[in-house]
């Protein structure tokens, strides 16, 4: 990817990937909500070795922004090759089971906002047959758990448009790589106790840009988390209902 539409810039994922792209040389086009800490990350990009960087302030549950974002973003760019999707909330899952309003900010910024950008960037990329679209969801939406079914719900819906998105686009010479990840210590997860399951920002990273540049179809990041979740998926429901997860 050297043409590069980043969303959710901000986010310690997206930051780390954002890294590694400028010390390839990468263009990049960068988008979050607060304008102070987008232009650290571009700065940073910009001393790594970034071609081009750009910014833009934007809140991402604005869905009726998105198509002029990304024809902005592809004119600011010369063009765009690729587009990493990272941005998204865990939510508070009591406050989601008590309040519809609440589960539908998890739904809309982690799967209607993520299906708005992509709708767009598809039919680019369809269009030029090439491109790679990489978009981070989550081993929560392998399977639905008490503990946070309202975000596994908005990821597992992610993760199913996805699988439709790049049976689509297959043809067109377009790679769709869903990302996967287990525990990462980011300030999303700073209010959750640390194990030995948690990895950095920095080791996803790694893992996403050699993803896009295989062009493999689904990852798990770090790879453990494959045959774990391969496991609890295949936990029959009778017995998967009574476990507490």
């Amino acid at each position: 990817m050297k043409k590069v539409l980043v969303l959710g810039a901000t986010s310690a994922i997206a930051q780390s990937t954002v890294r590694l792209l400028a010390a390839r040389g990468a263009s990049l086009f960068l988008v979050g909500r607060n304008a102070e800490r987008l232009e650290a990350v571009a700065k940073d990009a910009r001393t790594r070795g970034a071609t081009r960087v750009e910014t833009e302030a934007l809140d991402l549950d604005d869905l009726a922004q998105h198509e002029a974002l990304v024809e902005r973003a592809a004119t600011a760019l010369g063009g765009l090759d690729g587009a990493l999707l990272a941005h998204g909330i865990l939510g508070n899952q009591e406050a989601a089971q008590r309040s519809y309003a609440e589960a539908e900010k998890v739904l809309r910024t982690n799967f209607l906002s993520a299906v708005s950008l992509l709708t767009p960037l598809a039919n680019r990329f369809e269009a030029q047959k090439a491109g790679t679209l990489v978009v981070i969801s989550s081993v929560a939406g392998d399977r639905g758990r008490q503990s946070n079914y309202v975000y596994g719900a908005s990821k597992g819906a992610l993760s199913v448009f996805l699988q439709g998105l790049r049976n689509r686009l297959a043809r067109s010479g377009v790679a769709v790589v869903t990302v996967k990840p287990g525990f990462v210590d980011t300030p999303m997860t700073a209010d959750i106790k640390k194990n030995a399951l948690f990895a950095t920002p920095e080791k996803v990273a790694r893992g996403i840009v050699r993803a896009a540049d295989s062009g493999k179809d689904e990852v798990y990041l770090p790879g453990f988390w494959g045959p774990i979740m391969f496991a609890i998926r295949g936990i029959p429901e009778r017995i998967f209902k009574r476990m507490k997860l």
